[in-house]
């Protein structure tokens, strides 16, 4: 897969390498389980308990001929946001979206996306999808104001050492945004 490297506001944005691992397990996990992700607004940590990525699940993505992760990091070198994206035919999966708690609803979310965008765009995507919890309304909404909608499909939660902590079935909703080619 294509992977350009991005220069986005103050963030320098490039595919993750196996050295980067250790921050990415850290900023992932953090951004989305534990205390630590209570500081910012995309917790799971009241629907999910563990971890959301191990540094087994990173490498393999990192060797992977048709994904890749992008860091992106400030200034300081300091890597506060990542996101994952895999070619799939004609569309692109954007998964993983992660910014670091402290510094979430401050724009750097919406910076990710427009990475998507553009590696869509360099890698002849005509689409973005994504799978979002059910019961994920606000981040949902999130995505929606950014142009991704629901395409109707769905389909079961179904990650066997993942302990649950609500009392409903999950379930992950398909989202899609349509690039103007």
């Amino acid at each position: 897969m294509n992977s350009p490297e991005f220069q986005l506001a103050s963030y320098t944005c490039s595919a993750a390498k196996e050295a980067d691992i250790p921050a990415l397990e850290q900023l992932v996990n953090s951004a989305y389980r534990g205390e630590a992700s209570k500081t910012g607004w995309t917790t799971e940590a009241d629907i999910l308990v563990g971890a959301r990525v191990t540094a087994v699940s990173l490498l393999k993505d990192i060797n992977s001929d048709t994904a890749l992760i992008y860091t992106c990091r400030n200034k300081q070198g300091q890597m506060d946001a990542c996101v994952f994206l895999q070619k799939k035919l004609d569309k692109l999966y954007v998964g993983m979206l992660s910014v670091s708690p402290g510094l979430q609803n401050k724009g750097i979310g919406k910076l990710l996306l427009q990475l998507a965008d553009k590696v869509a765009i360099a890698n002849d995507c005509t689409a973005l999808t994504m799978t979002v919890i059910s019961i994920r309304t606000e981040l949902i909404a999130w995505y929606n104001r950014h142009g991704f909608l629901p395409t109707g499909e769905t389909f079961p939660f179904n990650f066997p050492d993942a302990v649950v902590l609500v009392n409903e079935p999950l379930q992950f909703i398909v989202l899609q945004k349509v690039l103007a080619v």
